[in-house]
């Protein structure tokens, strides 16, 4: 399976992308700069700075991809009240632009081999709450894009998954917590690797069957 991937530095995105890279298949890593690819040496490495549409839309994708995996994301907080200009800037544009540049210049390939689009979304893509004004918007547009793109692309075999994961143990969510002041514990959410092994389900799916959304809460 050859499956472009977004967000393989750190979190969701490089667990994912070591279990895969474990089982063999071939990826293709959208990465600001090589290094964050450095744990993949096998990986086919694409350098591009997802805040900026243009890098993206320089980029050369492969004539066939068998999945898009959208993993990328940047978390600010803050009251509507005080959050600045650029930090609704910068999550719109990684976390709701980015992938639907990224997926446009994909669609040729991903139609070719009937392909799967697995958007990370989150909870807070179904609720927002007091000081996630931003991400929660961002969120919920990528949202909306998946439920377009589903209906658009089903007619071309090409299969769009959306995942919520709750609060993850990931280095974001330790950021999080930073913004929120309080203290961070691992082990009160879930796993990246239960997320991780979600998507690799749907990503290994048979062909007679489609998951539109799968929602996780930490236990």
């Amino acid at each position: 399976m050859k499956v472009l991937l977004t967000g393989a530095g750190s979190g969701i995105g490089h667990e994912l992308a070591r279990r895969l890279a474990e089982r063999g298949d071939e990826l293709v890593l959208v990465v600001r700069s090589a290094d964050r690819a450095a744990d993949f040496a096998d990986a086919t490495v694409l350098e591009a700075d997802l805040a900026d549409p243009g890098s993206i839309e320089a980029l050369t994708l492969p004539e066939r991809l068998d999945a898009v995996v959208h993993a990328a994301g940047v978390v600010e907080l803050g009251p509507v009240a005080e959050l600045r200009t650029d930090a609704w800037q910068s999550q719109l544009a990684v976390n709701l632009l980015a992938p639907a540049i990224l997926t446009r210049l994909a669609l040729p390939a991903l139609r070719a081999a009937q392909g799967t689009v697995v958007i990370v979304n989150s909870g807070a893509g179904l609720n927002a709450n007091p000081g996630w004004a931003a991400y929660a918007a961002s969120k919920f547009g990528l949202r909306a894009l998946a439920d377009s793109l589903r209906a658009e692309e089903s007619a071309h075999g090409v299969r769009v998954t959306s995942v919520y994961p709750g609060r993850t143990a990931t280095p974001m969510q330790e950021k999080v917590h930073q913004q929120e002041s309080k203290e961070y514990d691992a082990g009160r959410w879930i796993q990246a690797s239960t997320v991780v092994a979600t998507i690799v389900h749907v990503l290994d799916l048979s062909r007679d069957a489609t998951v539109p959304d799968v929602t996780l809460r930490p236990s």
